[in-house]
């Protein structure tokens, strides 16, 4: 196995595939990179049996080969080198030793075969799916905060894509707050289907998208997910059971409808959190008034209030909000103004656009207020 290529390209592939690298394991190969080199390419995966990353380039190859580097050491290495082309040299008859050079730099590291190395799922492409990454990364970032980490409830800790209807909807819910962000898809190959991918499958995607209108492909198999943006192939398995039947949990006969300054309220909120920590926690107070929302929170640090102003009467509803929940809400709207949508002290807060399509909807959960916090 005999190739040499630009030092970025390498590393690139090495950072993106070591992602998907086992930190420890019982079996050594699932701790390193596979390399493969046919067809003029040099593939370089990651695979810690939940997650596969493949990650492709073309390479000068001399000769074809597989074997498997710890990815530590081998990355280590490769990102010391010097901004020149990397030399890869193995010869079989050496064993699994292997030689990298790069200027007058040189290491000889020892490595595994490929066949210790477990094969990644083949998926089927009974349904595909190809959008801009821009739209995809912006989707997966606007809604994985609110996945859960509850393990009890495994479904949630994934979020929902649906394609149907000429648009495609993500939906992440972790028992405290929902968020949904829609974006029109008129694409369709194979049907409308639907999917829950893991939250951390996904982190790793919104990761490899760039800020580009260039194509990401979604193949959905019968039982793992693949993800392919540009040279990079991200392979998981499909999250299985049922989840929340979010149409039906989203309240949408509210009678007070408020409407904000997204970034105002942010400040607002961000200023009487101040006093709010780990350690001493405390829900921000609301009092929705016409015109007016006053903030208050007390906790042993201090108390602190602040007021924004609103749009609408909110009927001097009081109510109370986790400080993080709303803000992680707020800030990822994709809105200037946003419309708050109210019912009672312990009805949740429903967000959404003011106007247009609603390409967004964010849910929270409102926490009982006790008497030390009035």
């Amino acid at each position: 196995m005999n190739f040499s290529c630009e030092k970025a390209l390498l590393q690139s592939a090495i950072n993106t595939a070591a992602r998907a690298v086992a930190s420890k394991s019982s079996i050594p190969a699932l701790e390193g990179l596979l390399l493969e080199t046919a067809h003029g390419y040099l593939t370089v995966s990651g695979y810690n049996m939940q997650l596969g990353i493949r990650s492709r380039f073309q390479a000068d190859i001399t000769e074809d080969g597989q074997i498997v580097l710890n990815a530590r050491l081998f990355g280590d290495i490769i990102r010391k080198m010097p901004d020149d082309i990397i030399v890869f040299h193995w010869d079989e008859k050496e064993g699994n030793l292997i030689s990298v050079t790069c200027g007058d730099a040189a290491f000889r590291i020892q490595g595994l075969s490929a066949a210790d190395f477990p094969e990644l799922p083949d998926v089927e492409d009974d349904f595909t799916c190809t959008l801009p990454q821009n739209v995809l990364k912006t989707m997966i970032s606007g809604t994985s905060f609110a996945v859960s980490t509850n393990e009890s409830r495994i479904i949630h800790t994934g979020s929902l894509f649906e394609i149907a209807d000429g648009q495609l909807t993500v939906v992440s819910v972790d028992g405290f707050r929902l968020a949904l962000r829609r974006e029109k898809y008129e694409k369709l190959e194979g049907g409308a289907f639907s999917f829950v991918a893991p939250g951390s499958a996904l982190n790793e995607v919104e990761k490899i998208c760039g800020d580009t209108d260039e194509g990401a492909m979604v193949i959905l198999g019968s039982r793992h997910i693949q993800f392919e943006v540009g040279g990079t192939q991200l392979i998981c398995r499909r999250l299985e059971g049922e989840f929340l039947d979010y149409r039906n949990a989203i309240p949408r006969q509210n009678p007070i409808m408020l409407t904000v300054d997204r970034r105002t309220l942010i400040n607002a909120i961000d200023r009487v959190s101040v006093v709010i920590s780990d350690k001493l926690k405390s829900p921000v107070r609301c009092t929705f008034s016409d015109g007016t929302v006053q903030l208050v929170a007390r906790t042993p640090n201090g108390d602190a209030q602040d007021v924004c102003p609103i749009e609408g009467n909110g009927q001097e509803l009081e109510i109370g909000f986790n400080n993080r929940y709303l803000l992680d809400a707020l800030r990822y709207a994709p809105a200037d103004r946003v419309r708050l949508e109210l019912n009672s002290g312990i009805s949740p807060c429903v967000i959404v656009p003011t106007e247009g399509e609603e390409n967004f909807l964010y849910m929270v959960l409102p926490v009982r207020l006790k008497a030390a916090d009035v």
